[in-house]
């Protein structure tokens, strides 16, 4: 089958579906949203949240979500890749996985405290199973780490992850960090994605 025909198959599917089509009539930038609403709805990580980290936020439909459930929460997003602007969000361009980037979010903390951080990254994908697992490990483990320097006591995070290497001893890493690892695979996700994501709720480090 021809390249042609492999995106006008996709674009068909993109446009029959029912999450496009509900992320354009609620007026939000793309259909991951539903995927943190339903997180949300269950386990209310935004009830009680001040201040919020986007990672990986472009184009912005997290951070959108985030300024609507929690007007009054700080919410700071960070992508490689530009952010049209969104009311009450703070962006800034920058690479996670960089010193630089990192640098960046810490700057525009100063020192303070996170009681939520919300990861929807993830690495331009190869094609090859092993790699991609690998890079999506590896940036999951970053935001762990982030954790460990930003999260207040009984914070949370969400992260995205492909189940692999590595996934197991993630999860044991976040069972030592959290009162609570949960894993989430919202209807938003699409039938053919392999990717889940991993809760940690009750920061106790």
């Amino acid at each position: 089958m021809s390249k042609r025909s492999d995106t006008k198959r996709w674009l068909e599917a993109h446009r029959s579906d029912p999450y496009v089509k509900a992320a354009q009539a609620d007026n939000y930038r793309s259909r991951a949203v539903y995927k943190l609403a339903e997180i949300d709805e269950k386990d209310r990580l935004l009830a009680r949240a001040r201040c919020v980290i986007d990672l990986g936020a472009a184009p912005g439909g997290w951070s959108q979500y985030c300024r609507r459930v929690a007007p009054s929460a700080r919410v700071l997003a960070l992508d490689r890749l530009a952010m049209d602007p969104i009311d009450g969000v703070e962006f800034l361009q920058g690479d996670f996985s960089e010193q630089d980037g990192l640098d960046q979010l810490m700057s525009a903390l100063g020192g303070d405290q996170v009681d939520l951080v919300l990861s929807d990254m993830a690495p331009n994908l190869s094609g090859v199973r092993a790699a991609d697992q690998a890079s999506v490990m590896h940036l999951a483990e970053l935001s762990l780490v982030f954790c460990k320097d930003v999260l207040a006591p009984r914070g949370s995070m969400l992260i995205k992850v492909f189940m692999g290497d590595g996934f197991d001893q993630l999860i044991a890493e976040m069972r030592g960090c959290f009162s609570r690892v949960a894993t989430r695979k919202p209807k938003a996700s699409r039938d053919a994605s392999r990717e889940m994501y991993l809760l940690g709720a009750g920061w106790r480090n």
